[in-house]
């Protein structure tokens, strides 16, 4: 059973529904259960790639999911005033660095083009989101792709959507009820859920997707929150929807994050509007204030009239996760389960990883289930901590001094073990594989060189001579990625031209 429906019930509903080829499996049932009154929250708009293989595997048609959820396309992530403060910028692709595991592109790029951003010269979307291109041609199949990408999406259309694919193909069980009480067996598992018009509905695995208020893990068990503000102070957020100017507006391929004096901006370009809101601390800085900066900021770019229109939505939060994410017959998914600041989406991220691993995991018995538990939290407490290491490198990398919010960010008391002693070591050597060598990493190396580099992190270079087959290896690739580049230009269209044909024509099926 899970309880609590939008995007992380939903998507666990149909992963292991669609794993487990429901109704066919006897003896398997898959029942959701959520409130009438409960809205989501709607903050986890963006998307990582692998968003493409988990709808293609609950049988998702691209075409009617980009039509039905306000769909745009997603190349990564553009960083502005992150650094100093001022107008620089830098991109976090999607895509991995040309040639990436076949040359060490490092140290060609520091010695040979230092001068330009490193993700310019080992990728070309960079260029593609510049330019307002699409990641894909109107003659690519669903979920293939010329360019890596992802989502923009409304969440508040994404779990309607899942809910009707879900029990109309894939047999799943929704129930629309109040949760009444949650009833304990003698062994201390969850007997079973007591609804208000439905009554007593048992199950053997509970998959807590209530939100913020973690009805099962964190009410009927208890289960603390292990807080990560000392490390990342974000603790609020003021969110409005901004309209497009005209209807032929350009919209953005890429999320847009702008670092401001207590916080930063998110603006993610939907068909239909832009998701804009701003991420603050609240020890540092007033709701007053922050509204003001968030007007500001829309006003710069929709006008005065359009910023003093908006009704910002106030959102707070404890950044941090479940100290155990599984507990006896129990586990949580979603802002159940936990909750950081949106920097890098890793939100939904993590849900799918939830979702897959509890399908693949399904155990079979009660006793076993204890084992998959422990496997279980094992594996999500190091996604969290690396998300949170991830997230705080963005900070500890920038140079701003205009508030104490910055500066008290790159406070050695402030700073995770692990991440101080990989800021040691990438002095000398680049991110590697031997510094993130489990087999699913949240976040992979790659990762790394693209928001080091690009925030102006220099590491020193190794005092031995570079051996000549990589650099000519090298700069052979960073030849490629211009001429791809060029050669993606001409062949892509805009996004929004793509968008508008997807409303009128379909993609390929596979």
């Amino acid at each position: 059973m899970i309880v609590g429906g939008g995007s992380a019930g939903w998507l666990t509903a149909g992963v292991i529904a669609a794993d487990h080829q429901l109704p066919r499996v006897p003896g398997l049932e898959v029942t959701l259960i959520e409130s009438p009154a409960v809205s989501p929250i709607g903050v986890g708009e963006g998307t990582w790639p692998s968003m493409r293989d988990t709808l293609r595997r609950i049988g998702v048609s691209e075409t009617d999911f980009i039509r039905e959820c306000d769909v745009a396309f997603k190349q990564g992530s553009r960083f502005a005033s992150w650094s100093e403060g001022g107008g620089e910028h830098y991109y976090h692709p999607f895509s991995l660095p040309h040639g990436y595991g076949e040359a060490d592109l490092v140290t060609p790029w520091l010695r040979n083009h230092a001068a330009m951003p490193y993700a310019e010269v080992v990728s070309c979307q960079p260029q593609l989101c510049e330019r307002g291109r699409a990641p894909k041609q109107v003659t690519t199949p669903e979920y293939a792709a010329v360019a890596n990408y992802a989502y923009h999406l409304d969440a508040g259309k994404f779990g309607p959507f899942l809910q009707r694919h879900c029990t109309a193909r894939l047999g799943v069980r929704h129930i629309v009820d109040h949760v009444a009480r949650v009833e304990a067996s003698d062994n201390g598992d969850i007997a079973a859920i007591v609804t208000t018009a439905h009554g007593r509905i048992e199950a053997d695995l509970y998959v807590d997707c209530t939100g913020f208020s973690s009805l099962l893990l964190g009410q009927h068990y208890g289960v603390p929150l292990v807080t990560v503000q000392p490390q990342l102070f974000n603790d609020s957020a003021l969110a409005v929807q901004v309209p497009y100017a005209t209807p032929d507006s350009p919209i953005a391929s890429h999320t847009l994050s702008t670092a401001r004096s207590a916080g930063w901006i998110w603006d993610i370009g939907l068909q239909s509007r832009r998701g804009v809101g701003y991420v603050y601390s609240g020890a540092h800085m007033s709701d007053a204030e922050a509204e003001r900066i968030l007007r500001d900021y829309v006003a710069d770019g929709a006008g005065a009239d359009a910023a003093a229109a908006l009704s910002p939505r106030k959102l707070s939060f404890r950044p941090g996760y479940r100290q155990r994410l599984w507990h006896r017959n129990c586990v949580a998914v979603g802002l159940s389960a936990g909750f950081v600041e949106p920097l890098e989406a890793s939100a939904l991220a993590l849900v799918e990883f939830s979702a897959a691993m509890i399908s693949e995991q399904l155990p079979p018995t009660r006793a076993l289930m204890d084992v998959v538990a422990a496997r279980f939290n094992d594996a999500f407490r190091y996604r969290w901590e690396r998300a949170v290491e991830f997230l705080k490198l963005h900070y500890l990398l920038s140079k701003r001094s205009d508030s104490a919010y910055w500066i008290e960010h790159r406070a050695a008391t402030t700073v995770p073990p692990r991440l101080a002693e990989l800021m040691g070591l990438w002095q000398q050597l680049k991110p590697s594989r031997y510094d993130f060598y489990r087999i699913e990493e949240i976040f992979p190396a790659a990762s790394y060189h693209y928001v080091l580099y690009g925030m102006g992190f220099r590491p020193a270079l190794a005092p031995v001579a570079e051996r000549v087959e990589n650099a000519a290896l090298a700069q052979r690739l960073f030849a490629e990625v211009n001429a791809l580049g060029k050669s993606m230009l001409a062949a892509l269209p805009t996004h929004r031209a793509l968008l508008n044909h997807l409303q009128s024509y379909r993609l390929q099926r596979i």
